[in-house]
């Protein structure tokens, strides 16, 4: 019937304690530092070329058009690899004289001739941050971070906050926080925990509250998409993994040229509702799609397969509905039949992107009735 989430669970397992911060309000500071030095250009690929550092035979500079020489991070390194057209993986392996040959070749031979870099500069050396595409969209960590803080405030006592543990509140530390970033990307959980949801009928005939969630992603440098994740949860436990998920919804962005305004015009309002709308709404719309027989009322085998066949694979469909009936004990015959039998039917899935596929399916059902 329901499903688990290990997106914020990865995170919590895989970032340094220099990529954690304990509220929005330190996690916004971060960003908009990073943004403040940072500064975004187009340059010409003929106007630019890879050099090594002299005595560094493993070091390797971009010299731009003023002469001035910048060392790439390990992300933008690869990024540039693949501008040139070479393998990153074994162009950190050639000594940097080759290893620059090989860049210039690449850059020199390309039929497009501008690129976008990131540079960065806060007291040290400045670094070049991200390689891109001329027409890259950037939507700024800083951007989206001012929007949260904006709407939730500091992350820790207003209504959507960091989870606690199993439902209840903990002090939020390095340890046990959900809000993240590095040089390459940005990710944050925040859920509303004290206004849970009361559903009739949500297991086995019997009463269930769940609490409202969302996951926001990004990257500067073109790491991954932007994207936000809405859900219904049952608890989130000390690893962060997010259990009992229902009703997974999520927006990506890629980073196009238009990205930065598909991010105020499509992904920030969605976000607003999602956070305006009372628990007695969602409610609603639960107890609605709980109702709605599908096919007009009937919600006969045959209308629930054609339903099904519609939105998915045959395969699919079958398996959907085994789902179901193992959970309940019972044929689907309900929009909320249907959206649960897709996430009870995902979590048998091992892969994340094609569970996650599945689950914003389940989650589009639930939107049918009003």
């Amino acid at each position: 019937m329901t499903t688990t989430l290990m997106q914020a669970s990865h995170q919590w397992s895989t970032r340094p304690s220099d990529e954690r911060f304990v509220s929005l309000t330190d996690l916004d500071a971060h960003c908009q530092n990073i943004k403040a030095c940072s500064k975004a250009m187009t340059l010409d690929t003929k106007s630019i070329h890879a050099a090594p550092v002299e005595g560094d035979s493993n070091a390797m500079m971009l010299v731009g058009p003023s002469g001035a020489a910048v060392a790439p991070t390990h992300w933008a390194f690869g990024q540039l690899a693949q501008r040139a057209g070479a393998p990153a993986g074994y162009i950190r392996d050639l000594p940097a004289p080759l290893a620059a040959d090989c860049i210039n070749y690449g850059l020199t031979t390309r039929s497009v001739e501008d690129i976008g870099v990131l540079l960065y500069k806060n007291g040290g050396a400045p670094q070049i941050k991200a390689v891109t595409g001329p027409d890259y969209g950037r939507i700024w960590n800083a951007s989206i971070t001012r929007a949260l803080v904006q709407r939730f405030g500091d992350g820790l006592t207003g209504a959507f906050k960091v989870p606690g543990e199993f439902g209840k509140r903990v002090a939020v530390t390095k340890e046990n926080t959900t809000l993240y970033a590095s040089d390459r990307d940005m990710f944050v959980f925040l859920a509303d925990e004290e206004h849970r949801i009361e559903i009739p009928n949500r297991r086995d005939g019997k009463t269930g509250q769940l609490s409202r969630g969302f996951f926001v992603w990004n990257s500067e440098v073109g790491k991954c998409k932007f994207g936000i994740a809405t859900f219904l949860f049952d608890y989130v436990c000390c690893n962060r993994i997010v259990w009992g998920a229902q009703g997974y919804e999520e927006i990506t962005i890629r980073h196009t040229s238009r990205a930065p305004e598909r991010w105020v015009d499509q992904a920030l309002p969605a976000l607003q509702d999602y956070a305006n709308s009372s628990t007695a709404g969602v409610r609603t719309a639960i107890e609605h799609a709980m109702s709605y027989k599908i096919g007009g009322g009937g919600g006969t085998p045959d209308d629930v397969t054609n339903f099904l066949n519609a939105r998915f694979s045959k395969g699919q469909t079958a398996a959907i509905k085994a789902a179901h009936l193992a959970d309940e004990g019972r044929p689907i015959e309900t929009l909320w039949d249907a959206a649960t039998g897709v996430t009870g039917y995902a979590r048998s899935i091992p892969y994340q992107d094609e569970r996650v596929l599945l689950e914003r399916e389940g989650g589009k059902i639930l939107k049918l009735v009003a």
